[in-house]
């Protein structure tokens, strides 16, 4: 049994004068992972979170505690922690808390299937092509029951389940290796462990090691880029989706700050924060504030539209929550962070693009990425791309740093494609120090100048 006082806004400091606002949130966790290398199980895992989070806010200011004793009892003793109580005041929303959890939580499958399902991956791969020398295989599960009941009479229950492969594959020809990966992340239980996902993961992995092995790199400089549809969303998430959260925003620590409204990047943009994509690992039925799923629009038509709120800044700014408040555990307090993230698709044909570049980079897939919040400045890791020459994609090209500056980046697009791609690659964002999974798309698009390095 445990309870911690935690605070937010300002730092260390209890809440002065009395509660404007207060909720449970609890959860009953179920983490399973395993590796297989080799043939044989090298790692598994299995981790249970269960407990529950008790918040008072005061205007944006929040003192929060968590328990592992989910009993009247517990809850009382973690709540009376607090200063102020929310045992005063608006008072504890036991009334609409639901515990306890229901028996049928976990919907996964056990570590037997998930051995053969990894076993599968192995065979595949290795069935595949004759060049792969190595597989590592890995699946986690987590199943997650959460609750949720708030002073203003909000309540929710709901069941969660994520799943997600990754799979390394290391290739040998002529005495040189290379090694590639693929990843899958969805809202799934068992029903994410077939045959079709092992085909398409596995066939990625290897076709992007076969890649590595043609590819080379150039001599940096500022030139065009053209983004490839799918994981090069990691551009809206990086150079612009965080600057769009609302608590930067709030601080003034945004680039964004103060323009909304404003016209942003050119009159054909659209980008859309959502949390209604059925099975996607942004999806949120409720957020974990108890604001429904939705659709946000962000940028329609140029214009800055929207910011991503939670219940904190949405008050603060006088304006409903999109359904962004969103926390790793029942440990950590909501905060805005993105769900899948992506720009509606343009008119434009991907060929045309190509072609309407004389030299520049084709920007294909990638690993990881950076931004600074205030400047707004980016870099992210090109894994694999190509050369564009004259209309034409040339030479293959791999491990390129892309540096830019986000307002910058999202002013210079000039031509958005018609072929929009959802990237659900295994995709976590971390944002002090809580990690939430999330997933971003793009269409093709041209970006007139960014550095290359």
């Amino acid at each position: 049994m445990k309870s911690i006082l935690e605070s937010k806004v300002p730092s260390k400091s209890p809440l002065k004068g009395e509660i404007c606002y207060s909720d449970i949130f609890a959860e009953n966790t179920n983490i399973s992972s395993m590796v297989l290398q080799d043939g044989k199980v090298s790692q598994a895992q299995q981790v249970c979170l269960y407990g529950a989070g008790i918040r008072a806010v005061n205007g944006t200011e929040t003192s929060y505690a968590y328990t592992m004793d989910l009993s009247e009892n517990g809850l009382m003793k973690a709540a009376s922690s607090l200063t102020p109580s929310p045992l005063r005041g608006e008072g504890l929303p036991l009334k609409r808390f639901s515990h306890p959890f229901l028996p049928s939580s976990r919907r996964g499958v056990g570590s037997e299937a998930a051995r053969q399902f990894l076993l599968k991956v192995e065979e595949k791969a290795l069935s595949l092509d004759a060049s792969v020398i190595k597989v590592k295989a890995y699946v986690s599960q987590r199943m997650q029951e959460v609750q949720f009941a708030a002073n203003d009479g909000t309540a929710f229950h709901d069941f969660r389940p994520r799943t997600s492969l990754s799979v390394n594959i290391v290739m040998e020809r002529g005495g040189r290796t290379q090694m590639g990966f693929a990843s899958r992340m969805m809202q799934m239980g068992a029903e994410f462990f077939s045959d079709s996902l092992i085909e398409e993961v596995v066939r990625e992995a290897i076709s992007r090691t076969d890649f590595l092995f043609s590819a080379t790199q150039i001599e940096g400089g500022e030139m065009p880029v053209v983004m490839a549809a799918g994981s090069s969303g990691i551009l809206l998430h990086e150079a612009i989706g965080h600057a769009f959260e609302a608590d930067f925003i709030r601080t003034g620590d945004s680039i964004f700050t103060g323009k909304l409204g404003k016209e942003i990047c050119h009159p054909s943009i659209c980008i859309v924060d959502d949390g209604t994509q059925p099975n996607d690992a942004g999806m949120l039925r409720y957020d974990d504030e108890g604001i429904p799923g939705q659709r946000t629009i962000l940028v329609e038509n140029g214009r800055l539209n929207s910011y991503l709120y939670d219940r904190i800044s949405a008050k603060h700014f006088g304006v409903k929550p999109t359904g962004n408040g969103r926390r790793e555990s029942f440990r950590c307090i909501p905060i805005p962070r993105m769900r899948s993230t992506y720009m509606l698709p343009g008119e434009a044909k991907e060929e045309d693009i190509i072609q309407s570049v004389k030299r520049g980079i084709y920007a294909q897939s990638f690993t990881n990425g950076q931004v600074q919040i205030g400047a707004g400045d980016f870099t992210f890791f090109m894994k694999t791309g190509y050369l564009i020459e004259n209309g034409k994609l040339t030479r293959p090209l791999r491990d390129l740093n892309i540096i830019g500056n986000g307002p910058e980046a999202l002013r210079r697009i000039s031509m958005v494609g018609d072929n929009l791609k959802i990237d659900h690659s295994a995709s976590m964002c971390g944002k002090e120090g809580q990690k939430v999974a999330v997933s971003q798309g793009l269409p093709t698009v041209l970006i007139d100048k960014l550095i290359v390095g």
